[in-house]
C-alpha cells in the first residue's frame, strides 16, 4: 500500500492506524503527495492506494482497514 500524506492530523491518524496493524506501506509526502493526490482527482489528504489499485479517502481507508467493504 501507499499512503499519500501531507502531514495533516488525518494523515497522522491513518499512518498510526497502519502502524498499529503492522501493515506494510510506503509513504509519499510533501509536494510529491500533493501532486499525486491532485493528479488522481482528489482535493484532500490523506489518500491510501491499496494493493489492489484502489485510491481511498480518509474515511474509506479507515473503513477498509476495519474490514468494512468500501
Amino acid at each position: 500500500m501507499t499512503l499519500f500524506s501531507t502531514g495533516c492530523p488525518k494523515c497522522k491518524v491513518l499512518a498510526r492506524k497502519l502502524d498499529e496493524m503492522g501493515a506494510s506501506y510506503n509513504v509519499v509526502d510533501g509536494n510529491d503527495a500533493v501532486d499525486a493526490i491532485m493528479a488522481h482527482g482528489f482535493e484532500e489528504a490523506p489518500i491510501l492506494l491499496t494493493d489492489d489499485g484502489r485510491y481511498l479517502t480518509f474515511s474509506d481507508a479507515i473503513a477498509f482497514l476495519r474490514g468494512v467493504s468500501v
